[in-house]
């Protein structure tokens, strides 16, 4: 059967499920197509038109790489298609972005024929996606002598391809639909059961939200045919949580407006908005596809009349709305005078979401453009011996002189790239930095090749100096599904330059290993700059981002990323921890009491939070850099101490050695490269020309909140608060409660071990819970399920080493195996302890979950509603997340421990502990 009548075949599969025809990325497929295309009795031949200008995916896909030659063919009349002029085929040219479609008009525009060549150009100067073969072609022909590429050139000088865009209209209007009340999780809008269809952006649209809020969307244009639905979290935060640019494209795809004629499903412009504005990332997203982000504030804390905050009976703050934006209400953003208005009335300045930069975003369409256009416009200037005339807004550059600088500010100093020589600039600054590593996840990675075709892309850029793409998100089931995405994805990303979990040829083991500690190994210089596919991408050497699979892409392809330089918050500790708490206490309690200390204001969001754990070594101090996601925060940074720094890096290289060991470097040796790396920065922190990163004494922060050790008596849980009345307080990880709240009497259905937050002294301390249930009971009995899934293959093999393996495997059910990895995902748990394979497991949602309903105690991150368990009539899931032995317990005993048992359960077990710097 031919490829064509197997996509006819697809096609009708997915009519049944209210689709359109998949857009085709393959050159076998559409090589076929333009056979029946050049056939004109082809009895497939309309479709096949049909299919070639509107249904293929442009930037380098095999497929592009076919339209762009045949295109090519028309407009140098080697081909004849009544449908497509030589001008159409230039206009086709135009909307495939680059790679393949540059090469073509490159080779147009510098060729014998004057008319095509002058066509040519015209069309080169709309486009931004150049790379540096693409500019060496120019610059030799401009060199010697070829006017048409001076022409070329002298347009991208001045930077025509952003002036002669339409400008952004004065006044957009919006109509309002508030998608739920409370933080809006990414999972609402993309939800991590169906991250297997990401890449399929028709089809995952289908996902956001409910099909009832989908047809209210529908209802609202209707009403409204000349507004833009305006989502809306009601007081909360919007796209809190993952850090999905499916979430966006999502919100994009049923909200904004196609982003080409010739490309279907891509979607750009969305708007969005939340009383507390929109989470760090998710605002990056936006940017992203020219968007914007609304911070509305249109609920405020109530006080008194002498200015005291009021709170309700439960000591909660009182909110009290300003202004309604209640769904179906229509407003107005006014772009020139930055303000929101209801009518005539004024509700809110919005300035930060229409800043010089993000308007030229919104102008052009996403950030990509800006990013590669001003690459272009240097390029050009640089080639023709001029200076660049000034055409987008310059970037803000702040200095403080006489002021010291927060650790973050030192960093952006660091990797600065093209910032004014010799000034220091301080948090607002709007900088370009170089970025060391990038690390890309497997349920977003696929978008993140999509994305790296669109911007055509080929090769990872050689400033990076490591990238991974992790497997781990879909390591539990390796079903069909996996086994249709991962393959290609894999092989993808290695051809690319990246150093990948899988092997393409099938040479070294699989490693599923979590993302974010391979990220936090193979960084070896706490100076670096971090960007990774997920939210969780904290390190606790450097400042990481967790970012969308576009900006991967864009860090990927560049090496760069641009952003203003964050405001920091100052975290430091004193007194001491109790003999019986667990450092993942400290991070809950750093939380509560941080709003306690602000009247509930979370001081964290959309800042970077500055650490001072520096005793604890790299994998311990994740545990708090990791969870500063759940803090709203846009980074963090752990300040460490110059002995436990060099500790750290002496494990990230042992580990980064058994990679190379295992056959995973490439033929560029980044490895190895990082291995060098490692050492230098060692040597300089030994000898003392270059400490351990520390800010300066004289810094200035947004805040500085210091966490008291010695009133943290009771395990600290955190609690999705299901059942409050106030529905906006549900699932927002600000519900920090003791052990004590509970009675001891709270039942649990199952407990996790694993995901990100955990390291390996948390499958220490299981083995030695169970060593300790075993003296006292002479045996070990679980009330409830009890998964366990070590992080990485590395501390599975450690644990052997040292013994603590043979223990869990003693009173382990279940075992995982990679000869035989599961193929379906489990349903249904016995009152067993579960060894899964190293990987996300349950706390990404997305293969495996607990059982409809269920109350989960995990140590993972994540208690948004459906994440980790859904809901079943009459039964609200949910998902309480707290240390390992506390997970532990309320396995064993079915139900949450009292203190008194807790602290029995835990004498003698080595807890991670954590010391004030002061205090040693």
């Amino acid at each position: 059967m031919s490829l064509y009548k197997d996509y006819i075949n697809e096609i009708e599969e997915r009519k049944g499920l209210g689709l359109h025809p998949k857009p085709i990325d393959g050159a076998e497929l559409l090589s076929e197509v333009i056979s029946q295309i050049k056939d004109v009795n082809n009895e497939y031949r309309v479709d096949s038109v049909n299919f070639f200008i509107y249904n293929t995916l442009p930037g380098t896909t095999p497929a592009a790489g076919v339209k762009a030659k045949f295109l090519k063919e028309i407009i140098l009349g080697e081909a004849t298609v009544a449908e497509i002029t030589p001008t159409y085929a230039f206009e086709l040219l135009s909307h495939m972005k680059g790679g393949p479609s540059i090469e073509v008009l490159l080779d147009l525009a510098l060729g014998n024929d004057e008319a095509i060549a002058k066509q040519a150009a015209a069309v080169l100067k709309t486009q931004v996606f150049l790379y540096d073969a693409d500019t060496a072609r120019l610059a030799d022909a401009f060199k010697a002598g070829n006017t048409i590429a001076k022409d070329i050139l002298e347009s991208y000088a001045k930077a025509e391809f952003f002036t002669e865009l339409p400008a952004v209209a004065e006044e957009i209007k919006v109509v309002t639909y508030i998608a739920a009340e409370g933080d809006i999780s990414t999972d609402l809008l993309s939800p991590g059961n169906q991250a297997h269809s990401r890449s399929d952006r028709e089809l995952h649209g289908q996902c956001m939200i409910t099909p009832a809020a989908q047809a209210e969307i529908k209802a609202l244009q209707a009403q409204h045919p000349d507004a833009s639905v305006m989502l809306i979290a009601e007081k909360g935060t919007m796209g809190v949580g993952s850090s999905r640019m499916s979430g966006v494209n999502n919100v994009a795809l049923w909200t904004g407006k196609q982003a080409s004629p010739y490309v279907p499903f891509v979607n750009i412009a969305p708007i969005v908005a939340g009383t507390n504005g929109i989470s760090p990332i998710f605002l990056t997203t936006v940017d992203v596809t020219g968007g914007i982000g609304i911070d509305l504030q249109n609920w405020v804390k109530k006080v008194d009349e002498n200015g005291n905050v009021i709170r309700d009976v439960n000591g909660d703050v009182v909110l009290e709305q300003v202004y309604s934006v209640a769904t179906g209400t229509v407003l107005t953003i006014n772009t020139k005078t930055k303000k929101l208005y209801n009518g005539d009335q004024e509700l809110i300045d919005i300035s930060r979401s229409l800043t010089p930069q993000k308007m030229e975003f919104i102008k052009a369409g996403g950030s990509y453009a800006i990013v590669f256009g001003k690459k272009i416009q240097t390029f050009a200037a640089q080639t023709l011996g001029i200076e660049a005339p000034t055409v987008f807004a310059p970037s803000k550059e702040i200095s403080n002189d006489g002021q010291g600088l927060t650790a973050v500010e030192k960093i952006f100093n660091n990797n600065a790239v093209g910032s004014t020589p010799g000034k220091v600039l301080y948090a607002g600054s709007d900088v370009r930095v170089k970025v060391n590593i990038v690390g890309s996840q497997d349920t977003t990675g696929l978008m993140t090749a999509q994305e790296l075709e669109a911007m055509a892309a080929t090769v990872i850029a050689p400033t990076v100096d490591g990238a991974y793409q992790s497997g781990c998100h879909t390591a539990s089931v390796w079903d069909k599904k996996a086994q249709a995405n991962i393959p290609k994805l894999m092989k993808f990303m290695n051809d690319f330059g990246v150093i990948t979990a899988r092997d393409p040829k099938g040479v070294y083991h699989s490693m599923t290993d979590v993302i974010h500690k391979v990220l936090n190994d193979i960084t070896v210089d706490e100076w670096a700059i971090i960007i990774g596919g997920d939210s969780h991408t904290r390190m606790s050497k450097g400042v990481a981002f967790g970012a969308d699979s576009g900006t991967v892409a864009l860090a990927l392809a560049t090496g760069e990323a641009s952003m203003p330089i964050p405001e920091s918050v100052k975290v430091t500790f004193k007194g001491e921890m109790k003999p019986h708490m667990d450092f993942r206490d400290v991070v809950h309690a750093t939380q509560l009491q941080m709003l306690q200390q602000f009247d509930g204001e979370n001081v964290f969001q959309g800042r970077i939070i500055e650490v001072h754990i520096g005793t604890l070594l790299a994998d311990q101090a994740f545990t708090f850099t990791d969870w500063t996601a759940e803090m709203k925060a846009k980074a963090s940074i752990c300040i460490s101490q110059d002995e436990t720094l060099i500790e750290s890096l002496e494990i990230a290289k042992s580990r980064i050695q058994i990679m190379i060991e295992k056959g995973m470097d490439n033929k560029n040796q980044v490895l190895k490269g990082l291995i060098d790396k490692a050492n230098k920065r060692i040597e300089e922190i030994k000898s003392g020309a270059k400490p351990a990163l520390t800010p300066d004494a004289n810094a200035k922060y947004y805040a500085e909140v210091v966490i008291d050790l010695d009133i943290i008596e009771e395990p600290m849980i955190a609690d999705p608060d299901v059942n409050n009345a106030d529905v906006s307080k549900r699932y927002t990880h600000d519900t920090i409660r003791d052990l004590t709240y509970y009675g001891g009497d709270k039942h649990v259905d199952l407990g996790f071990v694993g995901s990100c937050m955990v390291h390996k002294d948390d499958l220490k301390i299981v083995s030695q819970m169970l060593r300790n249930v075993e003296k006292a009971n002479g045996k070990v009995e679980f009330k409830a399920p009890l998964v366990v899934a070590a992080p990485t293959y590395n501390i599975i093999d450690e644990l052997k080493a040292e013994g603590d393996w043979e223990m869990l495997q003693k009173y382990s059910g279940f075992e995982f195996s990679d000869l035989l990895p599961k193929s379906t995902a489990r349903t249904e748990y016995e009152n067993i302890m579960y060894l899964e394979r190293p990987g996300c497991n349950l706390c990404m949602g997305n293969q495996e979950k607990a059982a409809k309903g269920d109350t989960v105690m995990a140590t993972s991150t994540r208690l948004f509603q459906g994440r980790v368990v859904e809901d079943r009539d009459g039964k609200k899931g949910e998902s309480l997340l707290a240390s390992t032995p506390v997970v532990v317990l309320s396995a064993i005993l079915g139900r949450i421990p009292s203190i008194e048992e807790y602290k029995t359960a835990v004498e003698g077990i080595n807890l991670t502990k954590f010391k004030p710097i002061s205090m040693n």
